[in-house]
């Protein structure tokens, strides 16, 4: 979905505020349960105990944290592993070297050449890089004893590649080299050798992931299970020594500590507020883009969608068992990413998948459940331009809710069949909940602040669309002319990676205001009789042309179709000049640009300020001027289209829109491919006359009396 830059008048005094007001918010949502909670004692790894804590009775357990750090300690221990010489790289490298010295085996023998031309297609080679000494070397070995090199050469290739040479000993295999040649060479020779063969000496053992992993695994899993056991009496901490993680682990055994901190808990939720107000902070001043920031009714929904969710989750998740797996917190990031795009879906997703399940027994299963099941299903959604995109969705949800539940809940043992199985159908449940709501919710929302959503961008460009109705039988020619403009600028949308939805749909309607007074515009005038305003001032036939602008925002507005439409109507002309009547207006004052109010015969504007909108400017453009010139030839198609671009840029139209050189380029490609198909040349068929002595089947034939 497309994006404007916000309206730099709007105050930043609302979104601190709300900013604020949503900090407030969520720490109340996070911080007010714990007040139910019992106070806790001030003890964690890492204090120093106040005294001897002894074990009130016998017990023996798995320590978990002795025995991770053996398994630590066991798998940091294995060394790296890396695969065998890969023999096929050996040979590819030999057959490389070959190559290259049949290459030069040929330029010796090249009779045709001059030594010159020799010595530059051997530096010419791209396999290898010889100094010119060498080159010159080569050229003046005789051919027995070139043989003898080639032979060396490939013979100390393939003893050294029979090696491992690993990434990191390539230099220092490369610098055995010399070693490995045949003393029977002489050193010059010899070192001929060496820089040939250098020169293919590449890694063939790689080290392995998998292998390295495996080994660590084995190393981890030959590892028992460390068993620790306490008898009633014995020193679990002794007075005034630290408490360390796996004293904690046996403290908590005994129940003699407890890990609520009333203090701590409150200034972790703090701090876990502040950092998601900032990082939202922080992403959306980065994307300043995004339209809805400045819209207080579009940023006040998103907050209150935010909020709601995020309260519902406080209350209804926590003490339950199956309803955190129902609750569709995953549809508030395919909500946002219909409404407002999908940056914001999945920004919000992340940090209401971690406030949402903070702090409760849980959270290492419900917080990934929640949050790759939310990033699944924006992902999925795409641009939600079918309603099956949402069943895709909701689907998508379900899958990774249930892959979730089985990664975490499953390995457990904490459940049976029957519990992994109900808590698999509230996810499904899940899925199809949140893509529903999503659904229900987009459409009431996306009208009640003018959004343009794919669904309803949809919905707008059907033909039998009232509006495009009433526009086709007021304004026939300039319709056929919107649906020429909205084909060449979408399939320069997709080109550059704008958005073709958005910019079809807004060339759709970017004239539809010349159907208040169609037949004032010469696309709408029978041919042949042609109205050029002769009969009027070239500023009252401005004024009228000019003033299609406003009457297609008030037609837009009537019919309730986005506001971002608004921009493809008021930017698609610019600030440019009605130039015919401006230059009418010139010839009637002799020349005088001083007599003739330049303003009068200006667009109002604002110039084009985004991607989309400029597309429409120069699509608008290049199929009026082709219409109107009727370039025969690809190049001179070519020409036309470039002719436009460089005017709009010459004019300035194009400084606000983000348009690279590349951009331009590609646009220019497209609109001659389709101008091309669209205005290719017929066949001129003759007349269809009837032969000579034929009766005609309309011709009645008379009666014999």
């Amino acid at each position: 979905m497309a994006n404007h830059p916000p309206a730099s008048a709007q105050p930043r005094t609302l979104q601190i505020f709300i900013l604020v007001s949503i900090g407030l918010v969520t720490y109340a949502a996070l911080a007010l349960p714990l007040s139910l909670r019992p106070a806790a004692l001030p003890l964690r790894a890492g204090d120093v105990a106040p005294r001897n804590l002894q074990a009130p009775f016998d017990r023996e357990y798995v320590s978990q944290v002795r025995t991770d750090e053996a398994r630590q300690a066991a798998q940091k221990a294995v060394q790296p592993v890396y695969t065998p010489p890969d023999p096929a790289i050996a040979r590819q490298q030999i057959d490389r070297l070959k190559s290259a010295l049949q290459f030069i085996t040929l330029a010796r023998s090249d009779v045709a050449s001059t030594m010159e031309q020799k010595q530059q297609e051997i530096a010419a080679l791209s396999e290898i890089s010889l100094s010119p000494e060498s080159i010159q070397q080569i050229l003046a070995l005789s051919d027995s004893r070139w043989e003898q090199i080639q032979q060396e050469s490939l013979r100390v290739l393939e003893d050294v590649m029979h090696g491992a040479v690993r990434v990191d000993s390539v230099d220092d295999v490369i610098g055995s080299v010399p070693s490995r040649v045949s003393l029977t060479l002489s050193e010059q020779n010899a070192a001929l050798v060496t820089e040939l063969v250098s020169a293919f000496v590449v890694a063939n053992s790689r080290y392995s992931e998998d292998l390295t992993a495996a080994a660590q695994t084995s190393a981890r899993a030959a590892v028992e299970p460390i068993v620790q056991a306490y008898k009633t009496g014995e020193t679990i901490v002794a007075g005034g020594d630290v408490i360390t993680p796996a004293d904690m682990e046996a403290l908590q055994e005994f129940g003699l500590i407890r890990s609520d901190q009333p203090v701590e808990t409150y200034l972790g939720i703090g701090a876990l507020t502040i950092l998601s107000v900032v990082l939202i902070s922080l992403y959306f001043y980065r994307l300043t883009k995004l339209s809805f920031l400045a819209d207080s009714r579009s940023l006040l929904v998103a907050v209150l969608i935010f909020i709601i969710f995020l309260l519902g989750a406080r209350l209804v998740i926590p003490n339950r068992t199956v309803v955190p797996y129902l609750y569709p917190l995953p549809a508030v990031g395919l909500l946002l990413t219909t409404l407002f795009g999908m940056e914001t879906g999945m920004i919000v997703s992340i940090v209401i998948g971690v406030l949402a399940v903070y702090g409760l027994p849980n959270t290492l299963d419900l917080m990934p459940y929640y949050l790759l099941a939310s990033l699944c299903g924006v992902l999925t959604l795409g641009p939600a331009r079918r309603f099956w995109a949402f069943f895709r969705a909701g689907m998508a949800i379900a899958g990774a809710g249930i892959a979730m539940i089985l990664a975490y809940r499953l390995p457990s043992a904490s459940l049976d069949w029957i519990g992994i199985a109900t808590l698999a159908a509230a996810a499904l449940v899940n899925g199809l909940a949140s893509a529903s709501a999503a659904l229900l919710l987009q459409y009431s929302l996306a009208q009640f602040l003018s959004l343009p959503t794919p669904l309803q961008l949809l919905e707008i460009s059907r033909p039998d669309f009232p509006l495009l109705q009433m526009f086709l039988r007021n304004a026939p020619g300039t319709y056929q002319h919107s649906l020429q403009v909205a084909n060449l600028a979408e399939q320069a949308a997709e080109k550059i990676g704008a958005d073709p939805l958005m910019t079809r749909v807004g060339a759709l309607y970017h004239d539809i205001g010349k159907s208040a007074d169609a037949s004032f515009f010469i696309e709408n005038q029978a041919p042949g009789n042609l109205n050029t305003h002769t009969d009027i001032t070239p500023e009252d036939a401005a004024a009228a042309i000019i003033g299609h602008v406003y009457a297609g925002v008030k037609l837009a507005h009537k019919h309730r179709l986005p506001r971002r439409i608004d921009d493809f109507i008021l930017e698609h002309h610019g600030t440019m000049l009605t130039r015919y009547q401006y230059n009418q207006a010139l010839q009637k004052a002799g020349g005088d640009a001083m007599k003739v109010n330049i303003n009068k015969f200006r667009y109002p504007g604002p110039r084009p300020s985004s991607r989309e909108t400029a597309l429409l400017m120069l699509a608008d453009a290049a199929e009026a001027r082709t219409r109107a010139e009727g370039p025969e030839g690809e190049d001179a198609l070519r020409a036309v289209v470039r002719s436009v671009i460089d005017w709009c840029q010459k004019e300035g139209q194009l400084d606000n829109t983000q348009l690279t050189l590349r951009d331009l380029t590609l646009i220019t490609e497209s609109f001659v491919t389709t101008l091309r198909g669209t205005y290719h040349p017929r066949i001129q068929y003759p007349a269809a006359e009837p032969p000579a002595n034929t009766v005609s089947k309309t011709t009645p034939i008379k009666e014999k009396k």
